[in-house]
């Protein structure tokens, strides 16, 4: 039997940054989804990753991984316990054993939390997982958190033990990749929707991964540096999302009020310094054909298809990525041999 887990990715429409200083944020998912597909071997004797995107293919002997993670293996309560420092150093040298592209480094605290909930949740069992996404790597589109979670899904289908909390074990996941991550991601791409809102407001963004890396640390330090607050804007924006449009004149308005606060938000980050040149291409482009925009995309409401083909035409020429998608909807969900 195979197991199939799709998680959504997210996206933090507004208070990226304000969310470290405990304020809040409006997070919400998006359809571009990561897959996780796990089939369980019987005359095998390994535990295999397959991270299909970026060519990647790992396998570990089972007899290995009894040898580094011996203390693992046993049942597990439905809510995990934190992977401690000793068992990171052994998972990471297991990681370490295999045979790791230079350029793709980065992921390799993303093998380190497969194999911790693997050997957590299935114990030493033989099986391969394959991994697919249609998220970019290091866009804040919660591309950690999408693999998290669709791994937290799939795996305790195989599991001895009672039923898994999803959500709790993804976050250790993301602890292992990040260190201290704020819980909104893998929340938002288990159950879905938007935090904390009903929304009755239909969305869509064009969203532009400029493929510029990112020094988190440094950006949150710099936020820290020249913090400012805008305590009504949350306020304002469960309002719109919320409301119940009756007319097209009240969707316009509310679009265009949106696009106001979203660019306040930007301005914000703007003004702390948390951007780079090619954000600012980004913005200049949007603004010219009269769309709003992000740091993470362009957009709000349902975007003119002829005005939206000619700002991604011209979004592309510069080496950037483009993406729509809709805002809110589904969590986590799982199939079996295909059947939902």
């Amino acid at each position: 039997m195979e197991i199939t887990a799709r998680a959504p990715g997210m996206i933090i429409l507004a208070g990226e940054h304000a969310v470290v200083h405990g304020y809040t944020a409006v997070a919400s998912s998006i359809d571009l989804y990561t897959v996780v597909s796990l089939r369980l071997h019987l005359n095998e004797d390994s535990i295999r990753l397959q991270l299909e995107d970026v060519g990647l293919d790992f396998s570990w002997p089972i007899k290995r991984i009894k040898e580094v993670l011996s203390h693992l293996g046993s049942p597990f309560s439905s809510t995990p316990t934190l992977c401690s420092l000793e068992t990171v150093k052994s998972i990471t040298a297991l990681v370490d054993e295999q045979s790791f592209p230079e350029t793709r480094i980065g992921l390799a605290s993303g093998v380190c939390a497969f194999l911790w909930l693997y050997t957590s949740i299935l114990g030493f069992k033989p099986g391969t997982v394959i991994v697919t996404s249609e998220l970019p790597l290091g866009a804040a589109l919660g591309s950690s958190a999408a693999y998290c979670v669709a791994l937290s899904a799939a795996l305790p289908a195989f599991s001895d033990s009672m039923k898994l909390d999803v959500n709790k074990w993804a976050f250790e996941e993301e602890k292992i990749i990040h260190g201290r991550p704020f819980s909104v991601d893998n929340s938002v791409s288990t159950f879905g929707s938007m935090t904390g809102i009903d929304s009755n407001m239909p969305l869509r963004m064009l969203i532009t991964n400029t493929k510029v890396g990112r020094d988190t640390k440094a950006l949150i330090a710099n936020v820290s540096a020249r913090k400012s607050r805008h305590p009504d804007a949350f306020k304002e924006w469960s309002t719109i999302i919320q409301s119940h449009t009756v007319d097209d004149l009240s969707v316009t308005a509310n679009e265009d009020r949106l696009r106001e606060l979203m660019e306040m938000n930007q301005g914000l980050l703007l003004s702390i310094g948390v951007t780079h040149v090619s954000i600012e291409t980004v913005l200049q482009t949007a603004m010219k054909h009269k769309l709003a925009s992000k740091l993470t995309g362009a957009g709000g409401g349902e975007l003119p298809g002829a005005i939206v083909d000619k700002l991604v035409k011209e979004l592309e020429s510069y080496g950037f990525q483009c993406f729509t998608a809709r805002i809110g909807g589904k969590g986590v969900q799982i199939s079996f041999d295909g059947c939902s």
